[in-house]
């Protein structure tokens, strides 16, 4: 609806009975000028209908709004279903793997809710409560039509599923999310879908950075980042932090994979 559909619109619904023009105009802020022509447009598209009254005048009552809400619902979803056929066959094929870089938390995480949404098989993910909470619909459903998800998550509110067993979710307690944090600077979000395309980045006070990319050999390496993430939490698990602290600490390919060997 254009801006003064909607106003007469919801002139229409407040009113609770039949109004003629002039009312409407009166309660919306429709310049009387236009306000018959307006509420002619939301007749015809259906969002209200004409009433001939005692006096001949012609009053106007809506649509009620979960009826209007309901058709634009089945308009919308006809005009995508239409779409999904459509635009593939006039796209052309990339001529390389996108990639392009995410300025801001916004576009990140749309970003990173439309790789959960894409996902098919599989949804890797290490994720902080921050983010989670803007993607756990999106995860749930992606669990609901048996994509295979597993998550790293730093922090109870990380898991999206409430602690109630859908997925594998494993909690980072080696170490422990403060820790990471202090050592890193900022939260780091990994969302892998199918390991064909990836949303990678950080949240800091700063702001926040990150890129998607469809290259898969960048998305199998990210997926393999939250595989290997998960694999030290469950040998943490078994064998104890303290364990897994002195062999950090003692093996020599360790130390130098760790930059600890030139000290």
């Amino acid at each position: 609806m254009s801006g003064y559909e909607a106003k007469a619109y919801v002139a229409l619904v407040g009113a609770g009975r039949p109004v003629n023009g002039y009312e409407v105009a009166k309660r919306s802020g429709v310049p009387r000028s236009t306000v018959y022509e307006t509420l002619g447009k939301l007749v015809a598209r259906g969002a209200a209908y004409e009433l001939r009254g005692s006096s001949d005048a012609t009053e106007y009552l809506p649509l009620p709004p979960d009826a209007l809400l309901d058709r634009m619902r089945r308009e919308f979803d006809g005009s995508v279903a239409v779409l999904r056929s459509a635009l593939p066959a006039v796209a052309a094929a990339p001529e390389g793997h996108l990639i392009h870089g995410l300025k801001d938390a916004e576009a990140m995480l749309d970003r990173a809710e439309d790789v959960v949404a894409g996902a098919r098989r599989d949804l890797f993910m290490s994720v902080w409560p921050e983010e989670m909470r803007r993607l756990r619909e999106a995860v749930v459903d992606a669990a609901g039509r048996d994509v295979e998800v597993s998550v790293v998550s730093f922090g109870e509110g990380a898991d999206p599923f409430g602690g109630y067993g859908t997925g594998a979710v494993y909690q980072h307690r080696y170490s422990a999310p403060e820790a990471v944090l202090e050592d890193l600077g900022y939260r780091l979000l990994v969302v892998v879908g199918d390991r064909r395309e990836a949303v990678v980045g950080g949240f800091g006070e700063g702001g926040a950075w990150g890129i998607y990319t469809a290259d898969p050999a960048v998305a199998l390496m990210a997926a393999e980042y939250v595989r290997q993430d998960i694999a030290l939490q469950i040998l943490a698990d078994r064998v104890g932090g303290g364990e897994l602290d002195r062999l950090f600490a003692t093996d020599p390919g360790l130390l130098r994979l760790l930059g600890r060997g030139r000290h």
